[in-house]
């Protein structure tokens, strides 16, 4: 039980802490538990069809090809990830008369990305341990916030646009290329020190979120 609480403690604090940024118009629990859900079943589900058929057209067959482990970190983990949340966002999520502001994309892919990432963490946690799970805790989890938030905002623009294709689509880009560069320098860990590339590409993602939030919280519509 404790590792499970541990697995889902992070995520949860995640999902509070956007909850409250949603500062005028809060969405219903209902509509935000249904997106949870779907990035925790059908976000997951779409990721194993797609990262299989990934894994096929881009084989690892050198561990320490940079070139095959950027393929890895590009196209077999980070766009098909982000496709699979994007997805739910994009068809069900943002189509929904709830979505009614910038922010709500923010919102809404924030939820399903943390559906995503809670059965994620839940299965690294369960298998691995405690250790991992506090290191994930302040790693991976909120790696997948901020890869969210920036796709987020960028589809939340999007839903009042008259470009909501390249918007939207712009979304997708950013949060490949920053979970892209996340893991890419996870990936080529055989060479000493390169690590470090993955921390500050999430710092950076970070600080680019926070920015991202603020600007929707300004121009909220809901705003008096």
């Amino acid at each position: 039980m404790n590792l499970l609480l541990l697995a889902v403690a992070p995520a949860t604090i995640i999902i509070l802490y956007i909850y409250f940024k949603d500062k005028f118009e809060k969405e219903p629990i209902g509509l935000l538990f249904k997106n949870f859900l779907l990035g925790a079943t059908l976000g997951i589900l779409i990721t194993a069809i797609l990262g299989g058929f990934a894994s096929e057209l881009f084989p690892l067959t050198d561990k320490i090809s940079i070139f095959q482990q950027f393929l890895k970190a590009f196209v077999v983990v980070g766009l098909v990830e982000e496709f699979s949340k994007y997805i739910i966002v994009r068809y069900y999520s943002q189509r929904n008369k709830e979505f009614n502001e910038p922010f709500d994309g923010i919102v809404y892919a924030v939820m399903v990305s943390m559906g995503f990432a809670t059965l994620e963490n839940v299965l690294y946690v369960l298998q691995h341990g405690v250790a991992t799970g506090v290191l994930r805790a302040f790693t991976a989890v909120p790696a997948h916030a901020t890869f969210a938030i920036l796709m987020g905002y960028f589809m939340g623009k999007a839903k009042f646009s008259k470009n909501r294709i390249v918007l939207n689509l712009t979304g997708l880009f950013f949060a490949t290329l920053f979970h892209g560069a996340y893991d890419f320098f996870l990936f080529i860990n055989f060479i000493p020190g390169i690590s470090i590339g993955a921390f500050v590409s999430l710092i950076v993602g970070i600080l680019l979120s926070r920015k991202a939030i603020e600007k929707h919280q300004n121009r909220s519509v809901f705003k008096k």
